[in-house]
């Protein structure tokens, strides 16, 4: 019996230092990120019909995909935006199950899937409890800045355009703050494996 533990937060809340302590724990992590930047891949199906809407511009020379370009597109048109996640999101929902069952399949009792995205995508139906990570606002933006070299405006338009960590906060079933220690941010992590530990009778 395994159990899928969705776990989310806001952008640069520091979800990668949570699911490095997972992985650290042999705790398979499914990385919805990583498995959206290989389906885009030449050769993919989600490639090809990427290209068939966006047009060659989002291209760089070497074929593979600009993502600069599209993002740019993608992050002030709404509509093209929903474009987009239409043709990758069931791609990655697609292998993100697969790699699950495979985890499953090698004896993990607890798999965790890493969706940025788990509440603005409805993607609450894939997992059986969920874990958010959190840190203050002010925090995420300073954060995103520095790691995706943005300016203020286009850091806060990326925020705003993810649900309120507040509201996230509310329908978590797990929370981990991280805007502390890391050793902090462990002691949490290692108390919500207890818990789902305990609840598997493992």
């Amino acid at each position: 019996m395994e159990m899928i533990i969705g776990l989310t937060g806001g952008i640069a809340t520091g979800k990668s230092t949570v699911t490095g302590m997972l992985r650290e724990r042999g705790i398979p992590v499914i990385d919805a990120d990583q498995i959206a930047r290989e389906v885009v891949e030449p050769g993919k199906p989600a490639y090809a019909a990427i290209v068939q809407h966006f047009g060659r511009e989002v291209l760089q020379p070497d074929e593979t995909l600009d993502r600069k370009r599209l993002g740019e597109i993608v992050f002030s048109d709404e509509s093209q935006r929903q474009k987009l996640n239409a043709i990758v999101h069931p791609e990655v929902r697609r292998v993100m199950l697969e790699e699950a069952k495979a985890a499953e399949q090698n004896g993990a009792p607890i798999v965790f899937m890493d969706i940025p995205l788990l509440f603005e995508s409805k993607l609450q139906y894939m997992v059986e409890k969920i874990a958010v990570v959190y840190a203050p606002p002010d925090m995420q933006l300073a954060r995103m800045m520095e790691r995706d070299e943005l300016e203020e405006e286009q850091a806060v338009k990326r925020l705003r355009a993810q649900f309120p960590i507040d509201q996230k906060k509310q329908e978590a079933d797990f929370l981990i703050d991280n805007s502390r220690t890391r050793e902090e941010t462990e002691k949490q992590v290692e108390d919500m494996l207890a818990k789902l530990r305990a609840e598997l009778g493992t």
